[in-house]
């Protein structure tokens, strides 16, 4: 698992963004996008923003412009590309949430987004943490311009896989600002031997950014922080509260680990180069991915479902970006509970 942040240098760089995040709701008619890729917004006053690779493929997609033919636009025609935009936001008004970070556009949302900022959803889980006393520790945490995530582990709750292979139960939270899907609190599986994390997403719960639509005069405004805002997140924060506590469950970690502990039973009876290259075609990993996970499973020796598991969470602390290297985390999981279809045509690969 990547080490990430300390809880310091979280709470410096979520201090130091709080500063510099605008919000605006604006009917796309009030918005133009400039030649160098820009968005200008006409609100109180006129101002430009540089947009960012998720707000154009947001805008591509909001716009149905085919992703394919927007990228070739953007590096051949911008020209073509503004104009494009421009028409439809004209033809096609609308009210949207832009939300913007030091002067780059960052998300181009419904106005029915909530904003649930990272900087409450700590507020809320690190009091959550402490009322567990020791129990609870935060392992690892990240904060990336797609999301934030803390992964915390319950030290008393261990059990063994193997003979000296045991694990620990934990919980990741994570949020994104910027409409990459819900604040999601996902039951977290730490082997100790290693330090890997196996995040667990189909059995966690989950929270959608959609709340009271903002009203929209034809006029573009900035958003700032109101009352019903407050009690709209205050809700919504309890509700995370007790789906941190629930995610803890000593039934599903046992539950768990009982998988965990069949995977150890069903072998790589083929080539393991070959059955690395059919979990890669499944699984979209590129080439590095796939070198470090093949070898990591001849290193750790164990050729089994349970060793290619750990294989793929291992990677995970090889690659730079931490949002893939919790992606990576996630495959583990989907590796032992592949359709037994699947499973045997990678462990019979040669």
């Amino acid at each position: 698992m990547k080490e990430g942040l300390t809880i310091v240098e979280m709470a410096q760089q979520l201090q130091d963004q709080a500063s510099k995040k605008r919000d605006f709701v604006a009917d796309t008619r009030q918005l133009e996008m400039n030649a160098d890729g820009s968005i200008t917004i006409e609100a109180e006053t006129v101002e430009r923003f540089a947009t960012s690779e998720h707000t154009h493929a947001q805008i591509a997609q909001r716009l149905n412009i085919p992703t394919t033919y927007y990228k070739r636009m953007r590096k051949d025609a911008p020209d073509l590309l503004s104009q494009n935009v421009n028409h439809w936001f004209l033809e096609r008004p609308e009210p949207r949430m832009l939300r913007t970070l030091d002067g780059t556009a960052r998300a181009f949302l419904s106005n029915r987004y909530r904003r649930v900022d990272n900087t409450a959803i700590v507020q809320t889980v690190l009091p959550v943490i402490s009322d567990f006393g020791d129990d609870l520790k935060i392992c690892s945490i990240g904060l990336t311009d797609s999301r934030l995530y803390i992964k915390v582990i319950n030290e008393r709750m261990q059990l063994d896989v193997k003979v000296n292979d045991a694990v620990q139960a934990g919980v990741i939270i994570s949020n994104s600002e910027i409409g990459l899907g819900s604040i999601r609190i996902e039951p977290l599986v730490y082997r100790l031997v290693c330090r890997n994390g196996m995040v667990i997403p189909d059995r966690g719960m989950k929270k959608y950014h959609v709340g009271r639509a903002l009203d929209n005069d034809d006029d573009a405004y900035e958003i700032f922080t109101d009352e019903t805002k407050q009690a709209e997140d205050a809700a919504l924060l309890l509700k995370v509260r007790d789906m941190v506590k629930a995610a803890t469950s000593e039934a599903l970690f046992t539950q768990i680990v009982n998988q965990m502990r069949d995977a150890t039973e069903r072998k790589i009876e083929g080539n393991p180069v070959k059955a690395v290259e059919v979990l890669a075609d499944s699984f979209t990993l590129n080439q590095s991915e796939q070198s470090d996970i093949l070898t990591h499973l001849i290193q750790g020796g164990d050729l089994s479902q349970y060793g290619l598991l750990n294989a793929v969470t291992r990677s995970s602390q090889d690659v730079e970006d931490y949002d893939r290297a919790t992606e990576l985390e996630a495959m583990g999981s989907q590796v032992i509970t592949l359709p037994a279809a699947q499973w045997k045509q990678l462990a019979t690969a040669k």
